[in-house]
């Protein structure tokens, strides 16, 4: 694969840090856009990787930025809203923005990230109805070349799934009540994730193909939890809230800072979280699990470290 010019949005997430690397190690030139460039000094990682600060959702702006790019790749998501129209200025707004200026730059080929279940005709939940509503858009853009990535929860070193609950158990009694406890989900691998993403960008077969990513293996809600309670040596019951409770815990805790968990979450969660046909092994990507994984980032010591790094972490002001 020859080195190409890459412009990435959202690319200081969790997804992102993990792909920005990736592609840099593969001789890539990475334009990293966000609004804070201070806070991400780990991305200078010699001249591969640049970070620029700007404001995404001016057009003009982003089409001067994408003049000389081969790629864009759009990664920016949120998983709760903070205010109103936050899904909607994220998952429509900002891909209708970079549409506007690849087109106006001449710029064709874009990597999108979705979700699993993303519907513009979603009723209820407001994240999987915008993101169907931004992966439409984007897909029917005229004269781009689009591959769109429909993942199932993402799990790998520094996600916000295992660790959070993990966090979550540190602290718990010996009951844990789980709202949507019967949700399944079929983890990917963040590695698997960013490989197949490393596939589409020389893989023309990809182009205006919607890609479901899955692990091997699918579980229950409980059965994740279960499964990081034991990688921490905690020896907590996991027991399924009954659905009117989960929904009042989804209207209590969005009041929260910081939303642990919202009625949206709660909608989203009805969904089962998983492939009607992964595209891993088709774009040749034997998908680890998590049993492989989890362990080297969540057992023993791993897990200590990660409870005190989070707490650290949440008395910053």
């Amino acid at each position: 694969m020859k080195a190409l010019q890459l412009c990435v949005l959202g690319g200081t997430g969790f997804v992102g840090t993990h792909l920005v690397h990736r592609l840099a190690s593969l001789g890539h030139s990475v334009t990293v856009l966000t609004r804070r460039p201070e806070r991400h000094r780990e991305f200078r990682i010699g001249s591969a990787v640049r970070l620029l600060e700007t404001n995404p959702y001016d057009s003009d702006a982003l089409q001067t930025l994408l003049a000389s790019m081969d790629c864009v790749i759009n990664l920016a998501g949120i998983l709760n809203e903070e205010g109103k129209n936050h899904f909607q200025t994220a998952h429509v707004e900002l891909p209708r923005s970079i549409v506007k200026a690849m087109r106006e730059a001449g710029v064709s080929r874009l990597l999108h990230m979705s979700a699993l279940n993303a519907n513009v005709n979603e009723s209820h939940s407001r994240y999987l109805k915008t993101k169907g509503e931004g992966e439409d858009l984007v897909h029917n853009a005229p004269g781009l070349e689009v591959t769109s990535f429909c993942p199932s929860v993402v799990f790998g070193p520094g996600d916000s799934f295992f660790n959070r609950f993990a966090t979550l158990l540190q602290v718990s009694p010996l009951l844990f009540p789980l709202a949507c406890a019967n949700a399944r989900f079929a983890p990917v691998y963040v590695g698997d994730v960013v490989g197949a993403f490393v596939k589409a960008l020389d893989d023309k077969a990809t182009i205006g193909q919607r890609v479901e990513l899955c692990g091997p293996k699918t579980y229950s809600l409980k059965q994740l939890v279960q499964f990081t309670a034991k990688q921490i040596g905690r020896k907590t019951v996991i027991t399924g809230m009954p659905d009117f409770a989960a929904r009042l815990q989804g209207h209590l805790l969005g009041l929260v800072p910081g939303k642990p968990f919202t009625i949206d979450n709660y909608y989203s969660l009805q969904k089962d979280s998983v492939c009607s046909k992964s595209a891993l092994i088709g774009l040749g990507i034997t998908p680890r699990s998590i049993e492989a994984v989890v362990p080297t980032y969540l057992g023993g010591s791993h897990a200590r470290a990660q409870y005190f790094r989070y707490r650290a972490q949440a008395r910053r002001p």
